[in-house]
Protein backbone atom coordinates (compact mmCIF):
# COMPACT_ATOMS: atom_id res chain seq x y z
CA UNK A 1 0.00 0.00 0.00
CA UNK A 2 0.83 3.60 -0.54
CA UNK A 3 2.57 5.13 1.99
CA UNK A 4 2.93 9.41 2.50
CA UNK A 5 6.21 10.63 2.81
CA UNK A 6 6.14 14.34 2.25
CA UNK A 7 5.97 17.18 0.00
CA UNK A 8 8.03 19.15 -2.18
CA UNK A 9 7.14 22.93 -3.20
CA UNK A 10 6.94 23.77 -6.39
CA UNK A 11 6.71 27.28 -8.41
CA UNK A 12 3.54 28.82 -7.97
CA UNK A 13 1.54 29.27 -11.41
CA UNK A 14 2.19 31.96 -13.61
CA UNK A 15 -0.77 31.19 -16.19
CA UNK A 16 -3.84 28.96 -16.35
CA UNK A 17 -3.61 25.14 -15.93
CA UNK A 18 -1.13 22.98 -13.91
CA UNK A 19 0.77 19.92 -14.38
CA UNK A 20 1.35 17.36 -16.76
CA UNK A 21 3.52 14.24 -17.55
CA UNK A 22 6.58 13.70 -15.48
CA UNK A 23 9.66 11.26 -16.34
CA UNK A 24 12.74 10.04 -14.25
CA UNK A 25 16.54 9.87 -15.16
CA UNK A 26 17.12 7.22 -12.24
CA UNK A 27 20.88 7.44 -12.56
CA UNK A 28 20.80 10.96 -12.16
CA UNK A 29 17.89 11.08 -9.61
CA UNK A 30 16.14 13.36 -11.60
CA UNK A 31 12.19 13.76 -12.13
CA UNK A 32 11.17 16.42 -15.45
CA UNK A 33 7.99 17.09 -14.76
CA UNK A 34 5.77 19.49 -17.08
CA UNK A 35 4.66 22.52 -15.57
CA UNK A 36 2.08 24.03 -18.00
CA UNK A 37 0.93 26.79 -16.27
CA UNK A 38 4.28 28.17 -16.29
CA UNK A 39 6.21 26.89 -19.57
CA UNK A 40 8.55 24.87 -18.38
CA UNK A 41 10.26 22.02 -17.17
CA UNK A 42 10.69 21.64 -13.16
CA UNK A 43 13.25 19.77 -12.16
CA UNK A 44 13.31 17.40 -9.02
CA UNK A 45 15.50 15.51 -6.97
CA UNK A 46 14.14 12.44 -6.33
CA UNK A 47 16.72 11.00 -3.65
CA UNK A 48 16.64 13.80 -1.63
CA UNK A 49 12.77 14.93 -2.58
CA UNK A 50 13.34 18.62 -3.30
CA UNK A 51 13.01 21.17 -5.92
CA UNK A 52 16.30 21.76 -8.11
CA UNK A 53 15.29 24.56 -10.62
CA UNK A 54 13.17 24.83 -13.63
CA UNK A 55 13.71 24.80 -17.54
CA UNK A 56 11.62 28.03 -18.97
CA UNK A 57 10.75 28.55 -22.71
CA UNK A 58 8.87 25.27 -23.53
CA UNK A 59 5.40 27.28 -24.83
CA UNK A 60 2.44 24.51 -23.52
CA UNK A 61 4.81 21.68 -22.56
CA UNK A 62 2.61 19.03 -22.07
CA UNK A 63 4.63 15.21 -22.43
CA UNK A 64 8.15 14.67 -20.94
CA UNK A 65 10.35 11.50 -21.77
CA UNK A 66 13.58 10.32 -20.49
CA UNK A 67 16.06 8.02 -22.30
CA UNK A 68 19.10 7.35 -19.87
CA UNK A 69 20.91 5.39 -22.57
CA UNK A 70 20.97 8.19 -25.23
CA UNK A 71 21.45 10.42 -21.91
CA UNK A 72 18.54 13.07 -23.51
CA UNK A 73 15.23 14.92 -22.19
CA UNK A 74 12.23 15.20 -24.95
CA UNK A 75 9.48 17.54 -23.87
CA UNK A 76 6.35 18.14 -26.31
CA UNK A 77 5.14 21.82 -26.54
CA UNK A 78 1.73 22.07 -27.34
CA UNK A 79 1.64 25.95 -28.23
CA UNK A 80 4.57 26.23 -30.36
CA UNK A 81 4.00 22.72 -32.26
CA UNK A 82 8.04 21.68 -31.18
CA UNK A 83 9.73 18.87 -29.16
CA UNK A 84 12.23 19.91 -27.12
CA UNK A 85 15.66 17.53 -26.24
CA UNK A 86 18.83 18.37 -24.62
CA UNK A 87 21.28 16.25 -22.52
CA UNK A 88 20.55 16.52 -18.56
CA UNK A 89 22.15 18.54 -16.46
CA UNK A 90 23.08 20.64 -19.57
CA UNK A 91 20.29 22.61 -20.40
CA UNK A 92 22.29 25.17 -22.69
CA UNK A 93 22.30 22.25 -24.94
CA UNK A 94 18.42 22.37 -25.46
CA UNK A 95 17.31 22.11 -29.62
CA UNK A 96 13.67 21.90 -30.60
CA UNK A 97 11.96 20.27 -33.98
CA UNK A 98 8.86 21.22 -35.58
CA UNK A 99 6.53 18.76 -35.77
CA UNK A 100 2.53 18.20 -36.18
CA UNK A 101 -0.32 20.16 -34.28
CA UNK A 102 -0.14 20.26 -30.90
CA UNK A 103 2.07 17.41 -29.81
CA UNK A 104 1.77 15.43 -26.62
CA UNK A 105 2.65 11.76 -26.64
CA UNK A 106 5.95 11.06 -26.55
CA UNK A 107 7.96 7.38 -26.96
CA UNK A 108 11.39 6.87 -28.29
CA UNK A 109 13.22 3.93 -30.42
CA UNK A 110 16.76 3.54 -29.39
CA UNK A 111 18.07 1.41 -31.57
CA UNK A 112 16.96 3.52 -34.90
CA UNK A 113 17.33 7.14 -33.38
CA UNK A 114 13.35 7.47 -34.08
CA UNK A 115 11.55 9.59 -31.38
CA UNK A 116 7.56 9.00 -31.80
CA UNK A 117 5.33 12.86 -31.74
CA UNK A 118 1.82 12.27 -31.17
CA UNK A 119 -0.42 15.26 -32.09
CA UNK A 120 -3.68 16.23 -30.51
CA UNK A 121 -4.41 18.01 -33.52
CA UNK A 122 -7.93 19.92 -33.90
CA UNK A 123 -11.27 18.39 -35.19
CA UNK A 124 -11.51 21.62 -37.24
CA UNK A 125 -8.38 21.65 -39.36
CA UNK A 126 -8.56 18.56 -41.63
CA UNK A 127 -5.55 15.62 -41.43
CA UNK A 128 -4.42 16.92 -38.27
CA UNK A 129 -4.66 13.86 -36.47
CA UNK A 130 -1.21 12.59 -37.04
CA UNK A 131 2.05 10.87 -35.33
CA UNK A 132 5.52 11.83 -36.27
CA UNK A 133 8.91 9.94 -36.56
CA UNK A 134 11.70 12.43 -35.79
CA UNK A 135 15.29 11.41 -37.01
CA UNK A 136 18.00 12.32 -34.14
CA UNK A 137 20.56 12.30 -36.22
CA UNK A 138 18.89 14.50 -38.78
CA UNK A 139 17.53 16.74 -36.09
CA UNK A 140 14.05 16.54 -38.22
CA UNK A 141 10.56 15.07 -39.52
CA UNK A 142 11.35 12.09 -41.67
CA UNK A 143 7.60 10.73 -41.55
CA UNK A 144 3.78 11.98 -40.78
CA UNK A 145 1.23 8.99 -40.40
CA UNK A 146 -2.44 9.76 -40.43
CA UNK A 147 -4.36 8.22 -37.81
CA UNK A 148 -7.96 7.91 -37.53
CA UNK A 149 -8.18 10.68 -34.19
CA UNK A 150 -6.81 12.49 -31.40
CA UNK A 151 -3.97 10.94 -29.68
CA UNK A 152 -3.47 10.03 -25.89
CA UNK A 153 -0.52 9.12 -24.52
CA UNK A 154 2.36 6.91 -26.32
CA UNK A 155 4.66 3.77 -25.30
CA UNK A 156 7.65 1.99 -27.12
CA UNK A 157 8.19 -1.77 -26.78
CA UNK A 158 11.36 -2.45 -27.21
CA UNK A 159 11.20 -6.42 -27.94
CA UNK A 160 8.90 -5.93 -30.52
CA UNK A 161 9.83 -3.40 -31.90
CA UNK A 162 6.82 -1.28 -32.37
CA UNK A 163 5.41 1.44 -31.19
CA UNK A 164 1.47 2.13 -29.75
CA UNK A 165 -0.57 4.72 -29.79
CA UNK A 166 -3.64 5.75 -27.55
CA UNK A 167 -6.35 7.14 -29.78
CA UNK A 168 -9.54 8.53 -28.39
CA UNK A 169 -12.00 8.41 -30.63
CA UNK A 170 -12.45 5.34 -31.94
CA UNK A 171 -11.66 3.96 -29.43
CA UNK A 172 -8.04 1.99 -30.05
CA UNK A 173 -4.70 1.54 -29.88
CA UNK A 174 -2.34 2.24 -33.43
CA UNK A 175 0.42 -0.16 -33.69
CA UNK A 176 3.60 1.82 -35.83
CA UNK A 177 6.28 0.13 -37.04
CA UNK A 178 9.25 1.79 -37.31
CA UNK A 179 10.35 -0.65 -39.90
CA UNK A 180 8.00 0.33 -41.96
CA UNK A 181 7.04 4.51 -40.97
CA UNK A 182 4.51 4.93 -43.32
CA UNK A 183 1.40 3.76 -41.68
CA UNK A 184 -0.46 1.91 -38.82
CA UNK A 185 0.06 -1.63 -38.83
CA UNK A 186 -2.43 -2.72 -37.01
CA UNK A 187 -5.15 -1.45 -35.22
CA UNK A 188 -6.46 -2.58 -31.76
CA UNK A 189 -9.97 -1.63 -30.39
CA UNK A 190 -10.76 -0.95 -27.33
CA UNK A 191 -13.96 -1.59 -25.68
CA UNK A 192 -13.97 1.40 -23.58
CA UNK A 193 -14.40 5.13 -24.88
CA UNK A 194 -11.64 7.25 -25.07
CA UNK A 195 -8.21 5.33 -24.58
CA UNK A 196 -5.67 7.46 -22.26
CA UNK A 197 -2.75 6.73 -20.20
CA UNK A 198 -0.86 3.57 -21.32
CA UNK A 199 1.80 1.45 -19.86
CA UNK A 200 2.68 -1.97 -20.25
CA UNK A 201 4.43 -4.98 -18.56
CA UNK A 202 7.04 -6.34 -21.06
CA UNK A 203 7.75 -9.70 -19.37
CA UNK A 204 4.23 -10.47 -19.62
CA UNK A 205 3.08 -8.57 -22.90
CA UNK A 206 0.23 -6.73 -21.43
CA UNK A 207 -0.78 -3.56 -22.20
CA UNK A 208 -2.44 -1.15 -19.40
CA UNK A 209 -4.94 0.86 -21.11
CA UNK A 210 -6.36 3.79 -18.91
CA UNK A 211 -9.89 5.20 -20.67
CA UNK A 212 -12.05 8.38 -19.78
CA UNK A 213 -15.24 6.47 -19.43
CA UNK A 214 -13.56 5.10 -15.79
CA UNK A 215 -12.21 1.76 -17.03
CA UNK A 216 -8.91 0.37 -16.74
CA UNK A 217 -8.39 -2.27 -19.52
CA UNK A 218 -5.57 -5.08 -20.04
CA UNK A 219 -4.75 -6.49 -22.80
CA UNK A 220 -2.27 -9.04 -24.23
CA UNK A 221 -0.31 -6.80 -26.76
CA UNK A 222 0.37 -9.64 -29.45
CA UNK A 223 -3.00 -10.32 -30.23
CA UNK A 224 -5.16 -7.68 -28.85
CA UNK A 225 -7.13 -10.07 -26.52
CA UNK A 226 -8.82 -8.14 -23.76
CA UNK A 227 -7.38 -9.94 -20.63
CA UNK A 228 -9.35 -8.10 -17.60
CA UNK A 229 -11.08 -5.02 -16.97
CA UNK A 230 -12.07 -2.98 -13.98
CA UNK A 231 -13.91 0.50 -13.12
CA UNK A 232 -12.19 3.51 -11.83
CA UNK A 233 -12.67 5.84 -9.32
CA UNK A 234 -13.56 8.66 -12.28
CA UNK A 235 -11.83 10.11 -15.27
CA UNK A 236 -8.03 8.65 -15.51
CA UNK A 237 -4.70 9.88 -17.05
CA UNK A 238 -1.33 8.88 -16.36
CA UNK A 239 -0.71 5.30 -15.52
CA UNK A 240 2.45 3.64 -14.49
CA UNK A 241 3.48 -0.24 -13.80
CA UNK A 242 5.53 -0.81 -10.80
CA UNK A 243 7.44 -4.09 -12.32
CA UNK A 244 9.37 -4.89 -8.99
CA UNK A 245 6.09 -4.62 -7.13
CA UNK A 246 3.59 -5.94 -9.43
CA UNK A 247 1.40 -2.37 -8.77
CA UNK A 248 -0.17 0.14 -11.25
CA UNK A 249 -1.01 3.49 -10.46
CA UNK A 250 -3.74 5.36 -11.79
CA UNK A 251 -4.13 9.20 -11.23
CA UNK A 252 -7.82 10.49 -11.43
CA UNK A 253 -8.41 13.93 -11.62
CA UNK A 254 -11.45 14.13 -10.22
CA UNK A 255 -11.74 13.72 -7.18
CA UNK A 256 -8.68 14.00 -6.71
CA UNK A 257 -6.87 9.66 -5.84
CA UNK A 258 -4.59 7.75 -6.88
CA UNK A 259 -6.19 4.06 -7.79
CA UNK A 260 -3.75 1.32 -6.51
CA UNK A 261 -4.05 -1.91 -8.56
CA UNK A 262 -2.78 -5.41 -8.62
CA UNK A 263 -1.18 -5.66 -12.03
CA UNK A 264 -0.99 -9.55 -12.07
CA UNK A 265 -5.33 -10.19 -11.33
CA UNK A 266 -6.87 -5.88 -11.50
CA UNK A 267 -8.04 -5.98 -8.78
CA UNK A 268 -8.10 -2.46 -7.02
CA UNK A 269 -6.25 -2.57 -3.16
CA UNK A 270 -6.63 1.04 -2.59
CA UNK A 271 -7.99 4.08 -3.57
CA UNK A 272 -5.34 7.23 -1.82
CA UNK A 273 -6.39 10.43 -1.99
CA UNK A 274 -4.59 13.58 -3.45
CA UNK A 275 -6.09 16.81 -4.23
CA UNK A 276 -8.50 17.86 -6.80
CA UNK A 277 -6.91 18.23 -10.55
CA UNK A 278 -4.06 16.27 -9.44
CA UNK A 279 -4.39 13.98 -12.97
CA UNK A 280 -0.69 13.59 -13.28
CA UNK A 281 2.18 11.52 -11.41
CA UNK A 282 5.80 10.64 -11.51
CA UNK A 283 7.28 7.35 -10.88
CA UNK A 284 10.97 6.63 -9.84
CA UNK A 285 10.95 2.74 -10.49
CA UNK A 286 14.75 2.30 -8.55
CA UNK A 287 13.60 4.09 -5.54
CA UNK A 288 9.80 2.84 -5.47
CA UNK A 289 8.70 6.28 -5.34
CA UNK A 290 5.16 7.72 -6.72
CA UNK A 291 4.82 11.41 -6.89
CA UNK A 292 1.23 12.90 -7.65
CA UNK A 293 1.45 16.62 -8.86
CA UNK A 294 -1.50 19.01 -7.39
CA UNK A 295 -2.42 22.32 -8.70
CA UNK A 296 -4.52 23.95 -6.16
CA UNK A 297 -1.35 23.93 -3.98
CA UNK A 298 1.70 23.85 -6.48
CA UNK A 299 3.38 20.87 -5.21
CA UNK A 300 4.44 17.38 -5.00
CA UNK A 301 2.58 14.38 -2.72
CA UNK A 302 5.71 11.72 -2.37
CA UNK A 303 4.66 8.31 -1.88
CA UNK A 304 6.42 4.89 -1.41
CA UNK A 305 4.90 1.78 -2.59
CA UNK A 306 6.38 -1.08 0.30
CA UNK A 307 4.74 -3.80 -1.67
Amino acid sequence: MLKPTGYIDLPGHLGEGGFDHAAVHSGLARMYVAHTANNSLDVIDTKGDRYLHSIPGLAGVAGVLVSEQSDLVFSSNRTENSIALFMPGSESTLEKVTVGLRPNGLAFDEQRGLLLSAHVGDADIPASFTVALVDLTSRQVVTSIPVPGRTRWVIFDPDAELFYVNISSPPQIAVIDPRTPDRVTREIAIPAAGPHGLDMDLPTRRLFCACDDGRLICLNADTGEILAQSPLSGKPDVIFHNLSCGHLYVAVGDPGVIDLFDARTLQLLETVPTEKGAHTLGFDQDRNKIYAFCPLTHRAVVFSDPG
